[in-house]
């Protein structure tokens, strides 16, 4: 199956001809689905807090941070195409010379472009694509309604334009405000002054694709003294790129290696879960972790920055219950009353049904890695969701599964999923240390049966991707996990470039 000049080929990736013979196999065996047993839900794993719980949490979290290292985690290697995808339909099916606008909408059904074109002028890149309008379509204002239209939308993402279509999200400008306009990544280091500083410092750390590294840095260097002399904050940035031997090989549908037309073997990215290496090199006592495009107009930042330190408050107190007990532990004897208090601490606050009966026992459950996620009422948005898992080893635990995961060939699990009450909005705070202030091997911690097995196309051909256990799914499923719910508000990603016309993303509106 695997030929000479694929075995150097592999080794040029990086990666050992075992790993690929072992993805193969997984190919052939598939990945046994998550089997869910509840949803997570308000006293059933999730925790909710009032205005008063919250206040304290952050008073912990705020007396708390000068004595703490803290990082911000932003995976931001996310290309902005799928953003546009409408837009690059639209290209591809529309000809001005045949049909009018409206009859293309109207005939395809096309709202999203609907919506778009009706609300250009409100956009936080309008003057930048009307510039370059100016310079590439001098006939712009004498052109029918869907000759402009196509000319603004090729202004927008081709190469002779601001070429969006291939930035990578976190450069796209996303807050227009009366003397600039703000991108995702700018407004993550803003965000970041108002909860995730020591001392005045913010440390932040991307997770960029290599090729615009480049970008990123000119970004950073455009707006860090505004943001400083604003913020009184000094920004340190960190990057590191997802490691090109987290790879996997792609396969056809009858699980034979995946060839492009020279007949070399094709690896793709390994989705969100090859970052566990890069969030491994992270040393901070805390660390935050949040997608690049959850971010809104600064009016809005200051409430969400309340819900990221009351996550933190709580991260820390469980922490400093967590790292008494392991203490306790150490001892060559403890009382049976604190064997008790330890039991119920792991039952109650930490969500372990599976209690140990030993002392070593309790000490492997209390020993890991902390995440205090945040998680928000379900509103039907895709992506995964809090629920009570049973483990290969027969244990449950609570844990956040994707859709992928999921058998929908099995009306049961299906249904279990339908009575989700919250779901996962990628907002995590946490503790990567023991209590001895040594940093875990969080790959100790991940379980590499939970990955899923995909399908894409590459070269107009159908394939199977295999993508490792996600970040906040599988990479972290022997984590001590703590859900706790937070407003809808606190929620504000950009899947598609109309998301930018909802008012937490018009600043003054």
């Amino acid at each position: 199956m695997l030929t000479k000049t694929d075995l150097q080929q592999i080794e040029n990736e990086g990666l050992s001809v075992q790993q690929v013979v072992s993805q193969l196999e997984t190919f052939a065996k598939g990945i046994p689905p998550a089997t869910i047993v509840t949803p997570a839900s308000i006293g059933n794993g999730i925790e909710q807090f009032d205005e008063s719980s919250k206040k304290k949490l952050v008073a912990l979290y705020e007396d708390s941070k000068s004595k703490k290292t803290i990082v911000k985690f932003v995976p931001a290697s996310g290309a902005a195409t799928r953003m546009f995808k409408f837009l690059f339909e639209f290209l591809d099916a529309f000809n001005p010379d045949e049909e009018t606008f409206n009859r293309f909408v109207k005939k395809g059904n096309h709202k999203q472009l609907e919506v778009f074109a009706k609300s250009l002028k409100y956009f936080p890149f309008v003057n930048e694509v009307r510039k370059k309008i100016r310079e590439n379509y001098p006939e712009y204002k004498q052109s029918r309604k869907g000759a402009r239209i196509q000319n603004f939308v090729k202004s927008m993402l081709e190469e002779e334009g601001l070429n969006f279509g291939n930035m990578p999200k976190g450069l796209i400008p996303f807050h227009k405000y009366k003397k600039y306009a703000t991108t995702a990544f700018e407004e993550q280091l803003y965000e970041s002054a108002l909860y995730a500083t020591s001392k005045s410092d913010a440390y932040l750390h991307f997770t960029f694709a290599e090729k615009h590294v480049g970008l990123f840095k000119e970004e950073f260097e455009a707006v860090k003294n505004r943001l400083s002399k604003k913020t009184k904050t000094e920004f340190h940035i960190s990057y590191s790129f997802q490691k090109p031997e987290t790879n996997t090989i792609a396969v056809t549908l009858d699980n034979k290696p995946f060839r492009d037309q020279s007949g070399a073997l094709v690896f793709r990215p390994s989705g969100h879960g090859a970052l566990l290496e890069n969030l491994n090199q992270v040393k901070a006592d805390i660390v935050f972790i949040k997608n690049i495009d959850n971010v809104t107009a600064e009016e809005y930042a200051q409430d969400i920055a309340e819900y990221k330190k009351m996550l933190a408050g709580k991260l820390l107190l469980v922490q400093e219950k967590t790292f008494r007990f392991l203490k306790l532990l150490k001892k060559d004897t403890v009382p049976d009353e604190d064997i008790s208090e330890i039991k119920s601490f792991l039952w109650n606050e930490l969500n372990i049904k599976d209690i140990p009966s030993s002392k070593e026992g309790l000490f492997l459950a209390l020993n890991k890695p902390i995440r205090v996620c945040g998680v928000v009422k379900n509103t039907g948005a895709p992506g995964g969701g809090p629920f009570w898992v049973k483990q290969a080893n027969g244990t449950t635990s609570l844990q956040i599964v994707e859709m992928a995961q999921i058998d929908t060939a099995d009306p049961h699990q299906v249904n279990l999923v339908k009575e989700a009450t919250h779901f996962n909005p990628v907002d995590l705070v946490c503790g990567v240390k023991d209590f001895e202030g040594n940093k875990f091997d969080l790959t100790e911690y991940r379980d590499p049966d939970t990955g899923f097995i995909s399908k894409k196309s590459q070269f107009g051909r159908p394939l199977k991707a295999l993508e490792l256990p996600g970040l906040w799914n599988g990479a972290m499923a022997y984590w001590n996990t703590i859900l706790v719910e937070v407003p809808l508000s606190t929620f504000n990603p950009v899947k598609t470039v109309n998301d930018l016309l909802q008012k937490e993303h018009r600043p003054n509106l």
